[in-house]
């Protein structure tokens, strides 16, 4: 006997969320704990794993039919890597996936990214809460301002 409706219980289709490493980046503990409060918040992720190439990233997005990416780079290639998955988001027709950013990312570099067409870029010491709420507020408004920076 259930007593508590789960998210997963509910009639209607969870969101989906594709959740990348990009790169050389072998530390994926960060995007680990990600993908789990979003689960918990009730949506269906998808982690890609380790080492994903900017291609691989967007197939799995295009693959899975997800109005949602976050992608995690600690490596400081978040500029090449960024802009690569933007284009082939552009180029496969699915610019309209919000994309969030987090990791090592320095402030000066925030801007550039929003510039690029990121949505959200959230940096260490990030509450989860908040990367919930931007997640929720970016796929129940078509409004391209949401851009929270933390």
């Amino acid at each position: 006997m259930q007593l508590h409706a789960s998210p997963a219980a509910s009639t209607t289709t969870r969101p989906r969320v594709v959740v990348a490493k990009p790169g050389l980046d072998g530390h994926d503990r960060g995007a680990k704990v990600i993908a789990r409060a979003l689960r918990d918040a009730g949506y269906e992720v998808i982690y890609t794993g380790l080492h994903q190439t900017a291609e691989q990233i967007v197939a799995t997005v295009i693959a899975e039919d997800a109005p949602l990416l976050g992608m995690s780079i600690l490596s400081g290639a978040h500029l090449t890597v960024v802009q690569r998955v933007m284009e082939l988001l552009r180029l496969h027709d699915v610019a309209d996936t919000r994309v969030l950013v987090g990791g090592i990312i320095p402030q000066a570099d925030i801007p550039q990214l929003e510039a690029m067409g990121v949505d959200a870029v959230f940096t260490p010491g990030t509450d989860i809460a908040s990367i919930i709420r931007t997640a929720e507020s970016l796929l129940t408004t078509s409004d391209t301002t949401v851009g929270q920076t933390c």
